[in-house]
């Protein structure tokens, strides 16, 4: 007789600002439909709460990475990431997160899938939904990768052992160009007129305009973002109208749809002071380059992408770019500092003659929990 609830290997971590639930490929079946129905159910999607699986309801907490054995030669490993959808039976996997990029490294190390090497562990990243490498340098103590240490992200309480990651090769991730456009800046037709929009592609595609053409200041908090439902309604719009633009999607309704995590957009100001809405302190203008607000999933992220801290790096570094126009300094700096609702973000980063050479973050990692994931039978395979 068979059981009612089946058992899948399971380890959460944190990556930079994200969580996500980490599953070995060879755990799950080769038929990508069920192994998707067990995905969901692990997660408990789709449920306003994911109150009945391992999400927290969050976009930021929604997150899986698959990690299996490296199908490329110039590879350490495979990391497959999903966004996994609260409220419907879907997992995007059209993009990245440069977030729980960060705890691929460690993860790869802990569970024997790459060498340890002491005192720092470089593992080559397979992204196989970019079809990209990255770099991660990861330090190492006693075959295991080190927990403690004195690296300080914003959005994330105390210190940790800092994890070096590095996204200069995955130009064109998605669109195989760094402009998917050929232009620094396009026109792009809405229903409020004509807005100027930079579309560039390192690590996910991001989109990139100026927050007074939506209206905003630039320093608004997640609260104020997320509640202004026609904002929310206008810049998915422009998301997806751009979708299109780049050949990721059909229709607007199929951006909408099937795609909704990527590509992301982001509206940028000039340096600014703004209150940190984590801890109440003031960012103040000189800690900053710019600010910047990135959606994701139609939201305020409540930090900022790993992806797109590398992105908008690179935006920055490329010369008439609407990233690279608030910055009037730009040109005298290598780390650009981004200001985010929950601090600031430093990115080093570099672009010569149209080719990034640099696009690097510094973020912590760590295993919060594994064991087993109970699934119950019928959700998968029917009563």
């Amino acid at each position: 007789m068979q059981s009612d609830v089946f058992r899948v290997p399971t380890v959460i971590m944190r990556g930079g600002t994200s969580k996500a639930v980490f599953l070995k490929e060879n755990d799950l079946p080769s038929d990508k439909a069920i192994r998707d129905k067990i995905i969901l159910a692990i997660f408990g999607s789709p449920d306003v709460r994911q109150i009945d699986g391992l999400a927290g309801a969050d976009p930021l907490t929604s997150k899986l990475a698959i990690i299996g054995p490296p199908s490329r030669p110039d590879a350490d490993v495979d990391y497959t990431f999903g966004q996994v959808s609260i409220n419907d039976t879907v997992i995007d996997y059209s993009g990245n997160c440069g977030n729980i990029s960060s705890a691929v490294g460690p993860f790869a190390i802990d569970e024997s899938i790459v060498r340890a090497v002491e005192p720092v562990t470089t593992v080559r990243i397979h992204n196989t939904n970019t079809g990209k490498i990255l770099v991660a340098e990861v330090q190492v103590k006693d075959g295991k990768a080190v927990v403690k240490g004195d690296c300080k992200i914003d959005g994330v309480p105390g210190t940790a052992a800092p994890i070096l990651m590095n996204f200069a090769a995955t130009a064109g991730s998605s669109t195989g160009k760094l402009l998917p456009t050929g232009n620094v800046v396009d026109v792009v037709e809405t229903s409020k007129g004509p807005i100027e929009v930079s579309m560039v592609d390192l690590s996910n595609p991001c989109l990139f305009v100026r927050a007074k053409d939506v209206g905003m200041k630039g320093t608004e908090n997640p609260t104020e973002i997320n509640g202004n439902k026609e904002l929310l309604a206008y810049l998915e719009e422009i998301r997806a109208k751009c979708t299109v633009i780049i050949g990721k999607a059909k229709t607007e309704e199929e951006a909408t749809k099937l795609s909704p995590a990527f590509p992301m957009i982001a509206f940028v100001t000039e340096a600014a002071d703004y209150v940190d809405f984590t801890t109440g302190n003031t960012i103040k203008k000189s800690d900053v380059d710019f600010v910047s607000r990135m959606m994701f999933m139609q939201v305020l992220h409540k930090t900022y992408p790993g992806t797109g801290t590398a992105c908008t790096g690179a935006a920055a570094k490329i010369p008439g770019t609407i990233v690279n126009q608030v910055i009037p300094h730009i040109d005298s700096i290598e780390t650009v500092r981004i200001g985010h609702p929950a601090g600031v973000i430093p990115v080093g980063a570099a672009v010569k003659d149209g080719e990034v050479v640099k696009a690097s973050i510094e973020r912590t990692a760590r295993r919060l929990m594994e064991g087993y994931a109970f699934v119950e039978t019928d959700k998968i395979y029917g009563a």
